[in-house]
């Protein structure tokens, strides 16, 4: 189902669950923690993955050799640019509300651009996005609008790539 969008300033009990989010999405990184409560560890949570239909979701990329940190708490994400490049990740996309696996290629756009209130940093901010980024980002976005990775693989060939798509 879609989610609803949020008026601004946040009530109490949005900030909580946008807080809880992002706790949860770091603490699922640390593997002793994840071991011990026997999560999977992810980079994104969307409200509706928690049953609120609430057009909110966090981000959490540690920063590596590869990239910077990432850290987004976004509130009514506006996606206002694509690429026509695609990208898609060649080991497949998963989901920490899908526990079986749906092999294939999800088709994304390589890069984006958006905008969203991001609580973390309590300001309207526009994100420039490409490769894995860009992917986290609509990979959240699409529960927001009530679809999941698998609803992009093509059924009857899922490790189809197309002609402007680059894997991962």
């Amino acid at each position: 189902m879609k989610s609803e969008p949020l008026t601004l300033p946040l009530d109490k009990e949005d900030c909580e669950t946008l807080d809880f989010m992002l706790s949860y999405i770091i603490k699922s990184q640390d593997e002793k923690y994840a071991t011990k409560h026997n999560v999977r560890a992810g980079v994104g949570l969307a409200a509706p993955q928690l049953g609120i239909l609430k057009r909110m979701f966090v981000i959490y990329i540690p920063k590596d050799e590869k990239q910077e940190e990432v850290c987004y708490q976004l509130v009514n994400p506006q996606i206002i640019e694509e690429s026509y490049k695609l990208i898609a990740m060649k080991e497949g996309e998963g989901c920490l509300s899908v526990d079986e696996e749906h092999p294939g290629l999800a088709h994304r756009h390589y890069a984006i651009k958006m905008k969203a209130y991001d609580y973390h940093t309590k300001q309207d901010i526009t994100i420039d996005a490409s490769g894995y980024e860009a992917v986290v980002l609509q990979h959240e976005f699409d529960h927001l609008e009530g679809v999941l990775f698998y609803d992009r693989i093509d059924k009857l060939n899922p490790n189809k790539r197309k002609d402007n798509e680059e894997l991962i």
